[in-house]
């Protein structure tokens, strides 16, 4: 990763790209009646930062050798990657509104479709750094210079294999790793730190050996500044993201109900109402 500096024309994009990926994430749960809105909406500003200005991929060429790869390890977010991939020209955003549908590739939880920009099968939470891990790993055997960018759950985090895929990580120094962990302190059960606390958070990635960098997730200019720091030799990066369940819809933000909950219609066409989209 290399510091660029990002100007005023590049920041303003970002955030319209975040805005219409929180567009599509609402109307599409709204037209499927389920879904997880919460920890999708969280996600946006992380994702809009990845897609349109850290990893090298290609809409055009989903299969180019020398791509960055991206795994959605808590992937009941599944519609903040589907957004953000129609937004990046994968698919058409009109096929969106077949999520969760009998015969669309849009499954509730993603499956892997590379020609639709889908790296991994993902849902089981726990499992999705392992196979980053692995996918770093393999790149770093074949001499590539494409770098893995894996997106987790504060809550996932609870599971003991994301633990032993952080310590696999150090120890192989897979430096072309780079986690970002979704801290919205919030999963289904409610609060993370009254289900199974989470902190000291940053302190037990660095002692696993990871290089820790601590950002607000929806600071679209400290995101950029987070991702363009240099990678520590020998070291995995670990992007701790300070977010809010729900960030962009008032009713939404900061409550667990939301986490696995579709909007009415009523909602949806208030939600439209704040980010500025059509009902």
């Amino acid at each position: 990763m290399e510091e660029t500096p990002v100007s005023e024309q590049e920041l303003a994009l970002l955030k319209e790209k975040a805005r219409q990926i929180r567009i599509s994430i609402i109307k599409m749960l709204a037209e499927a009646g389920s879904g997880h809105p919460g920890g999708s909406l969280s996600a946006a500003d992380i994702m809009s930062v990845l897609y349109f200005r850290v990893m090298n991929h290609d809409p055009k060429n989903p299969l180019k050798a020398d791509r960055d790869r991206f795994i959605l390890s808590k992937g009941h977010a599944a519609p903040v990657l589907y957004a953000t991939l129609a937004e990046s020209g994968y698919f058409d955003k009109g096929e969106l509104q077949n999520l969760r549908k009998l015969g669309s590739f849009l499954r509730g939880h993603p499956l892997t479709d590379l020609e639709h920009g889908i790296e991994a099968t993902t849902g089981s939470l726990g499992q999705g750094l392992s196979f980053a891990v692995g996918a770093a790993l393999g790149l770093k055997m074949d001499g590539s210079a494409s770098r893995v960018f894996c997106v987790m759950g504060d809550g996932e985090t609870q599971s003991g294999q994301i633990w032993e895929a952080a310590m696999s990580a150090a120890h192989y120094k897979a430096d072309n790793l780079i986690g970002i962990l979704d801290r919205n302190r919030l999963q289904i059960d409610g609060d993370t730190e009254a289900v199974m606390g989470l902190d000291p958070v940053a302190d037990k990635w660095t002692a696993f050996g990871w290089n820790v960098v601590e950002v607000n997730g929806h600071d679209v200019a400290a995101l950029c500044a987070a991702f363009d720091k240099p990678a520590v030799p020998g070291k995995p990066t670990l992007i701790l993201a300070d977010t809010v369940k729900g960030k962009g819809v008032s009713f939404m933000e900061g409550k667990a109900s939301f986490h696995g909950v579709a909007p009415s219609a009523d909602e949806e066409k208030q939600a439209m109402a704040e980010l500025g989209g059509d009902a």
